[in-house]
């Protein structure tokens, strides 16, 4: 625990929402990904990084009401 730092309130719906932009945002940096010109192993390196990213948010799937919507991981 860190005495310099302050706590923060926000509403639930801010968070969420904060959350539902992150979702978001990976997914568009993943389009943008697939469609550059970058070399096929360039896009995998990357896709991993973002596998990654989906597998350390899916504690956050319990937000998520419909399971089309839930962060996925890497799939083992």
């Amino acid at each position: 625990y860190d005495d310099g730092l302050k706590s923060k309130d926000m509403p639930i719906d801010t968070f969420f929402h904060k959350i539902v932009m992150i979702r978001d945002r990976i997914r568009v940096m993943e389009q943008r990904i697939n469609s550059s010109g970058l070399t096929d192993e360039e896009k995998v390196n990357l896709q991993q990084y973002i596998t990654r990213i989906y597998g350390s948010l899916t504690s956050f799937n319990i937000l998520f009401k419909y399971k089309d919507d839930h962060f996925k991981g890497e799939k083992k």
